[in-house]
């Protein structure tokens, strides 16, 4: 199942650990992608990581808590469902 489908399923603490090890899965296999067949350096990764780093990853994930929240869209309501959107969009938001 792909990372966003496995988002979209995070109700408890359970659910989010599986989340988490799928996407820590997916960044590990990303790198050893990279490694073999390095991606351009101003585009997604070959897993469609935006961001490399800690920090970047951080940095992202936060801007997109923070947009969102001030958005019109609806905030998940589900604390637990709302951390896997954070951490998904780390991977992604620029």
């Amino acid at each position: 199942m792909k990372i966003s489908g496995l988002v979209d399923k995070v109700y408890d603490e359970q659910s989010f650990l599986v989340f988490l090890h799928a996407l820590m899965k997916d960044r590990v296999e990303e790198v050893q992608k990279e490694k073999v067949n390095p991606s351009p350096p101003y585009g997604p990764g070959a897993n469609g990581w935006e961001n490399g780093t800690i920090e970047g990853f951080l940095e992202s994930a936060i801007a997109w808590a923070e947009d969102s929240k001030n958005s019109l869209n609806k905030i998940e309501s589900n604390p637990w469902k709302r951390c896997a959107q954070i951490l998904y969009m780390g991977k992604h938001y620029e």
